[in-house]
């Protein structure tokens, strides 16, 4: 097998895109959307009349909304299992806001046939992103805790009841490799790689149910390195890069028996860790800007085409 398949054995590989053509190649378990995404898919073919639909009605907001469910049912079609699709990063400090949002995503989804099994809710690991987690999953709406840093950003979502969460390995090593001029790591000293091994083991030794689903890689060596993850989302590049290598893929992380138990996080103990945690405090902040531009990328587009003459 190539280490794709044997990654498969082990790992619910998971596609982090929403181009058509590369999920029915690779034929992953699920697929990830985020807004950057789902800006570059509204220029794909397989999207074309989703971004007419999209450019024909009056509100801009209602459009935005539109699309990503078009792109998302398409998705629906092709994986078996979940996919991913974000709440607006400009609603990362405001729970109301947030719940409110994904429920009209979940009804969106319900009114194109789509159940909210199929769906997972992607919000961005704040606190107040956390405490929305914890209510739509009382209300049975899966959630996917997205712009993960740290250990502390993790606990909290998972004693929040979160489905998912996942550690964004790349970005992680991108703060490193800036800020102490380190060219690159070795795998096993890379620091996104070690953040999720740490998610991993603490979460299988406390008994933590929520998913742990690292994200954001830059290599097929920093993927490989996290053999045996719950679940990993994988761009089209570097799922086709593990297609095509024949090598022995070892096996990195194994559950083991849950024995620890620890304190509820409390409101003050995350923004604390956050405010002493520099790579983790810039880089969600980051994320979320990220994010509220590529979403602002998208209603420019979509303003353009609404004013262009028929």
């Amino acid at each position: 097998m190539n280490a794709l398949e044997q990654l498969k054995a082990m790992t619910v590989v998971v596609a982090d895109t929403g181009d058509l053509d590369a999920i029915r190649k690779y034929q992953p378990q699920d697929c990830t959307t985020n807004p950057s995404l789902i800006l570059k898919a509204a220029s794909l073919p397989g999207y074309v009349q989703a971004l007419r639909d999209a450019q024909d009605m009056g509100d801009v907001e209602a459009a935005i909304d539109m699309l990503t469910i078009r792109i998302g049912t398409e998705l629906t079609r092709i994986v078996p299992g979940y996919v991913s699709t974000e709440v607006d990063a400009r609603l990362s400090f405001d729970t109301d806001a947030m719940v409110a949002k994904a429920r009209h995503l979940i009804e969106l989804y319900q009114n194109a046939g789509v159940g909210k099994e199929r769906i997972l809710i992607k919000l961005a690991t704040t606190w107040e992103g956390v405490q929305a987690a914890r209510i739509l999953e009382h209300e049975g709406i899966h959630c996917n805790l997205t712009l993960v840093f740290s250990l502390e950003q993790a606990i909290a979502a998972a004693q929040a009841g979160a489905y998912l969460l996942s550690p964004f390995v790349g970005r992680i090593t991108d703060w490193y490799k800036k800020s102490t001029g380190t060219k690159d790591y070795p795998v096993d000293e890379d620091p996104g790689v070690q953040s999720v091994r740490e998610i991993y083991s603490h979460f299988k030794s406390h008994g933590y149910d929520t998913i742990v689903m690292g994200a954001s890689f830059r290599s097929a060596a920093q993927v490989k390195a996290l053999a045996g993850c719950d679940r990993l989302t994988v761009s089209p590049q570097l799922l086709g890069e593990l297609a095509e290598d024949q090598g022995h893929l070892e096996r990195a992380l194994t559950p083991v028996p849950a024995t620890a138990t620890e304190q509820p996080m409390t409101e003050a103990d995350f923004r604390w860790a956050l405010a002493n945690n520099p790579m983790a405090n810039e880089k969600l902040a980051e994320g979320i800007r990220g994010f509220h531009e590529d979403t602002e990328k998208l209603r420019t587009l979509l303003r353009q085409k609404q004013a262009a003459p028929a």
